[in-house]
């Protein structure tokens, strides 16, 4: 397939392909309105309410998310962080006082695994927790909540176990109690893109041009960008890409508004912000993810892949703790699990077995264990000590920076 540059800032994509309707809805936009932020463009690829990515019900026989689709989660692989979360929310609920109801509130639960592992474990190893438990689901995408329906069928049917709504909006403010869990949503939030040049700082749009669609630089589309950009880009060279997530730090601000007392669990792959915008990370770290393949182009496949970029866990901290969550604590995926007593799951399992191996990916430091970080925080009680942030290698110094990070700001 031939290559175009347009007006691509110096990056060449693959002629445009996607879903026919969803790309001409994006060109409607554009023919309508002119160029769209970089953000537009993803939050329609990904979020089209009928022809997004993660709202279209995907081709009989194919699935997105799993082994046979174009990305997986750690619950994909196998039921242990499901089971280690169950253990950390029956210590979380002892701090606070064992209330009843115990409020678990997943945002972008997927096809429902990590929610069916985490009940199960949770009605096995603490009875008190489950008969006071309610979960709440928090998915707007009809295909995903097909799915979850399936994985699901045999606590949806229990009373009061498990409700869903589609959007945090539907919480109120200061009601929940109990713990919020996030797994693999931060990362796919649309994020803004942008770059120096010249010694300014210019956002990513998207323009159409000879019938495909092209990147264009313009000046940021918000004074919140701005802001933001500028507050980090000093020490940027000339030509130098990255990511900026307003969504994300909505969304944890929400989050802070609707939690009254208890934890809330981040968990995703991503960075510090020094560590995320580096002057060597010149490319950033948006990709796209398309049967198990990753590629840096949002042009091809317009709505059957999924895109992403990595978590800002500085920002996030910062945002949260401006509206009352305090910094509980920064890991990896292997320190969290180690924490929470994975290692006695594992050596019930036959070391050669599919478990064992599935188990062990969760855990590999060059792998899922070490990529997927963990972001504590909490609100309304004291400093908790949590099993989950027992192990803490050369993330004490990374929390450090969290840390440090908040009180600057």
């Amino acid at each position: 397939m031939s290559l175009f540059s347009g007006l691509t800032a110096g990056r060449e994509f693959r002629v445009t392909t996607g879903h026919p309707e969803l790309v001409t809805a994006i060109a409607s936009e554009i023919a309508i309105s002119g160029p769209i932020p970089f953000v537009r463009f993803m939050e329609l690829a990904l979020y089209h309410p009928q022809f997004g990515y993660y709202t279209r019900s995907p081709e009989t026989g194919t699935e997105r998310i799993g082994w046979t689709g174009d990305f997986y989660t750690s619950s994909d692989v196998h039921p242990t962080l499901g089971h280690a979360l169950a253990r950390q929310a029956t210590q979380i609920d002892r701090l606070l006082g064992q209330p009843d109801p115990f409020t678990v509130v997943e945002m972008g639960p997927g096809k429902g695994l990590l929610a069916a592992h985490f009940l199960s474990a949770c009605r096995t190893e603490s009875h008190s927790l489950f008969e006071r438990l309610h979960y709440i689901l928090i998915d707007r995408s009809p295909a995903m909540r097909e799915s979850q329906r399936r994985h699901l069928s045999q606590w949806l049917s229990r009373p009061g176990l498990v409700s869903r709504v589609d959007d945090l909006d539907d919480l109120a403010p200061g009601n929940i109690t109990g713990m919020f869990l996030s797994n693999e949503l931060l990362d796919a939030f649309p994020t803004h893109r942008i770059q120096v040049t010249g010694g300014r700082v210019e956002e990513l749009w998207v323009d159409r041009q000879d019938g495909q669609f092209v990147e264009c630089l313009k000046p940021p589309s918000t004074a919140a960008l701005a802001q933001r950009a500028h507050s980090l880009a000093a020490h940027w060279p000339d030509g130098y890409r990255t990511e900026i997530n307003l969504n994300a730090l909505d969304w944890i601000r929400q989050v802070a508004r609707i939690l009254r007392r208890g934890v809330v669990l981040t968990i995703d792959y991503g960075h510090t912000a020094e560590d995320l915008y580096r002057s060597d990370r010149k490319n950033g770290t948006f990709l796209c993810y398309f049967k198990q393949s990753a590629h840096e182009d949002p042009f091809t496949h317009v709505g059957e892949q999924d895109m992403t970029a990595h978590v800002d866990f500085s920002s996030l901290a910062t945002a949260g703790e401006e509206h009352g969550l305090q910094v509980t604590g920064f890991t990896n995926q292997m320190s969290f699990l180690m924490g929470l007593g994975v290692e006695q799951l594992i050596a019930s399992l036959e070391p050669e077995s599919p478990e064992f191996r599935a188990a062990i990916h969760l855990l590999k430091p060059t792998g899922m264990g070490g990529t997927f970080k963990v972001l504590v925080q909490h609100k309304g009680i004291e400093q908790p000590q949590l099993d989950g942030l027992k192990f803490k290698p050369f993330f004490v110094e990374a929390l450090a920076r969290v840390e440090s990070h908040v009180c600057k700001s």
